[in-house]
C-alpha cells in the first residue's frame, strides 16, 4: 500500500508532539520550522513517525519545496500549522489515489466550506484550479519531482509579493501534463486565525493581485481576470470601490514584477 507523509510548514515550533496532538495527525509527517536556527529531530508520536528539520531561511514556499526534497511517501499531503485532521483522513487519502489510479494530484474538501465539485470524484480543469488553496492538495511526489514543478519561491508568505502560490503551482503542473481530480472528502479543518500576508483590501492587496494573476495568466487574461474579480466580488470589498479595486489591479498587471523578477534570476 501506499505510503503517506505529511509536509507540514510552520515557524518558531516549540512542541512538536503537541503540534501533532493538536493536529489530529496519526500518519508520518515531515515538519519544516522556520525559526533562528538549524538543527534536526525524529521522534515517535504514537505510530506517526514525525521528522522535524529547524531552518533559518524564511518563505512558506521555500518550507513547501524543502519538505517535498525531504519526504520519502509516495503520497505527501500539505498542511499548515493551523489545520486539525479529520478522523480517518489517511486512509480516505489511500482510497482516494486506489480509486483513481491515474491521478497525479488529487484535491480534497475542506470542513466548514461549500464542496465545490459535489459529492462526485471529477477531473479538474483551469478555471476549477483558481479556487483551490493549499491545504486541499496532494500529489504523488514521484510524478511531482518527475515533471521538475515546485512552488515558486517568488511568491507565497514571507515572499513580499503576495500569495497565489498554489494557483501557479497547479497551472504548471497542468501544463507539465500531470492529471488533477477532485476526490469528495473532507480532509481537514482549517483555524481562522490571522493571515501573516493578507491585511486587507487595500492599495498594496490588488497591485500585489495584478502581479501575480499577469505572472500566471498572461497579459490578456489577467486584465480580463481583473474587471471580473474587481466588480463580481464587489459586496466582499470593504473600504475600496470596484472602480479603485480594478485600477490599483492593473497597475500590478503594468508593473509586472514577478515576470521581471524570474527574468532577472534567469539571466544571474
Amino acid at each position: 500500500m501506499a505510503k503517506t507523509e505529511i509536509l507540514l510548514s510552520c515557524m518558531f515550533l516549540q512542541d512538536s508532539g503537541d503540534m501533532i496532538n493538536r493536529s489530529h495527525i496519526v500518519s508520518d509527517t515531515v515538519i519544516i520550522n522556520q525559526c533562528d536556527e538549524n538543527g534536526y529531530k525524529e521522534e515517535l508520536t504514537g505510530k506517526a513517525h514525525i521528522r522535524t528539520f529547524s531552518v533559518t531561511d524564511r518563505g512558506l514556499t521555500k518550507s513547501r519545496n524543502l519538505a517535498i526534497s525531504k519526504s520519502n511517501a509516495d503520497i505527501c499531503i500539505i498542511c499548515d500549522d493551523d489545520e486539525v485532521f479529520s478522523d480517518g483522513y489517511d486512509d480516505a487519502v489511500k482510497k482516494a489515489y486506489d480509486s483513481i489510479p491515474d491521478a497525479d494530484i488529487i484535491i480534497f474538501d475542506m470542513v466548514g466550506r461549500t464542496a465545490k465539485w459535489g459529492n462526485r470524484i471529477n477531473k479538474l480543469g483551469y478555471k476549477d484550479l483558481m479556487s483551490v488553496s493549499s491545504w486541499q492538495i496532494t500529489f504523488r511526489r514521484e510524478k511531482l519531482l518527475e515533471s521538475g514543478i515546485l512552488f515558486d519561491e517568488n511568491m507565497g508568505a514571507g515572499s513580499g509579493n503576495g500569495a497565489e502560490e498554489e494557483f501557479r503551482f497547479l497551472t504548471q503542473c497542468r501544463k507539465a501534463k500531470l492529471r488533477i481530480y477532485h476526490y469528495p472528502f473532507e480532509l481537514a479543518s482549517v483555524a481562522q486565525t490571522q493571515s501573516t500576508w493578507f491585511k486587507g483590501y487595500d492599495e498594496e492587496f490588488f497591485i500585489n493581485r495584478g502581479n501575480t494573476t499577469r505572472y500566471i495568466m498572461g497579459l490578456f487574461l489577467s486584465v480580463l481576470y481583473a474587471a471580473y474579480y474587481s466588480f463580481a466580488k464587489r459586496k466582499m470589498l470593504s473600504g475600496i470601490s470596484p472602480f479603485k479595486a480594478f485600477k490599483y489591479t492593473l497597475k500590478g498587471i503594468k508593473e509586472n514584477r514577478l515576470s521581471k523578477l524570474k527574468k532577472d534570476n534567469k539571466n544571474g
